[in-house]
C-alpha cells in the first residue's frame, strides 16, 4: 500500500493566507502529515494490481474447472462400459 502524499509547505502557506500564526500553521501541518503517515490506504494502483491478480487467478481457476470436468467425463465414461460389459457378461453367463 502507498502513503497519501501531502505537500506541507503548501498547506503551512494556505493556512498562514488565511491568518493562523506560522507556528499554529506548522503545527497543524506537522499533525495532518503525521495522521497521513499512520494510514495504510489502497491507492488507484494498489486496487489495478488486485484485479489484474484476481482475473488471473480466475482464469487460472477456469482452466482447472475444466481439466477436472474431463478427468470425471473420462471416469464416468469408464464406469459405464464397465458396468455394460459386467451386465453383459451376467446376462450370458445367467442365460
Amino acid at each position: 500500500m502507498a502513503s497519501i502524499p501531502f505537500d506541507t509547505l503548501k498547506f503551512v502557506k494556505t493556512l498562514e493566507a488565511a491568518g493562523i500564526p506560522a507556528s499554529q500553521a506548522e503545527a497543524f501541518s506537522a499533525a495532518v502529515r503525521d495522521s497521513h503517515e499512520s494510514v495504510d490506504v489502497a491507492t488507484k494502483r494498489d486496487l489495478k494490481e488486485l484485479e489484474v491478480s484476481l482475473r488471473h487467478d480466475i482464469g487460472d481457476l477456469r482452466k482447472e474447472m475444466k481439466e477436472q470436468e474431463l478427468r470425471l467425463t473420462i471416469k464416468l465414461g469408464t464406469i459405464v462400459v464397465v458396468a455394460l460389459g459386467a451386465f453383459t457378461a451376467l446376462s450370458k453367463w445367467i442365460v
